[in-house]
């Protein structure tokens, strides 16, 4: 018998996938034509504002996981974890990318950020909602995060964990936040945090309503390659399934 990808079930050689609905919302880099003339970001200033390591970490849950959807817009350009009516300079139309840069030559014109929100924002939470009929039994939104935070946090230049696991103060039930921050320590080995620094964003606080949510933020930190991390995010989310769902 061919051998699928999953999660092994207990009973016989059937592979189940894991009952997750996964979203990366901050892993693309397209500068959509509405803005590419304006855009004063690099290539790499792009990939530094978004989820640097996002792909190679999370990438295998597009086979692991019930559902999976991933962004390709770059998050400098659309923060799909912000509010559509977020207008601030981090909001989901941005100014400034998080080390303070410029993205635009000019001010975009209100009707540039509606067709902005309208052709990349909606699309991706009405697919998340969709989604969200599947069959998976929790959302997991998922980041990767610079070890040293950059100065438009509250607490710049602080060493951040190797895993920051956050339920918005209950967009999930908190056995089960308690149960992945014991999955996700015995499998990295390495420090992890509930809630802090992250509480968690727009998505899991805006789709908990459909189902469970958490967010997940995996250090960009030389600990581990990103291969390795992969395999560790694997091992915790399935042994987590394993014993809860």
């Amino acid at each position: 018998m061919a051998r699928r990808r999953g999660l092994l079930n207990e009973v016989g050689d059937c592979y189940m996938k894991l009952p997750l609905l996964v979203s990366v919302p901050h892993a693309g880099t397209d500068v959509p034509l509405e803005v590419k003339d304006l855009c004063l970001l690099t290539d790499e200033d792009i990939i530094e504002d978004g989820d640097k390591g996002a792909i190679e970490i999370y990438g295998a849950l597009e086979y692991e996981a019930t559902a999976f959807k991933k962004a390709d817009v770059a998050r400098a350009i659309v923060d799909l974890n912000c509010s559509e009516d977020d207008r601030s300079r981090d909001g989901v139309v941005k100014t400034h990318t998080i080390w303070l840069q410029p993205v635009y030559s000019r001010r975009l014109p209100n009707e540039v950020i509606e067709l902005l929100i309208d052709r990349y924002w909606r699309p991706y939470h009405a697919s998340l909602s969709k989604l969200a009929g599947c069959g998976g039994a929790l959302g997991v939104d998922c980041h990767t995060m610079v070890d040293v935070s950059p100065s438009i946090d509250p607490e710049p230049g602080t060493l951040r964990p190797a895993v920051c696991i956050s339920n918005a103060d209950g967009t999930c039930p908190d056995e089960w936040l308690m149960g992945l921050a014991s999955a996700f320590e015995g499998s990295f080995g390495a420090e992890v945090k509930i809630n802090k620094p992250f509480t968690g964003g727009y998505i899991i606080r805006s789709h908990a309503r459909e189902l469970p949510w958490v967010q997940i933020e995996i250090s960009r930190g030389s600990f581990m390659s990103d291969e390795e991390k992969a395999k560790c995010l694997i091992k915790a989310l399935s042994e987590w399934c394993k014993k809860v769902l």
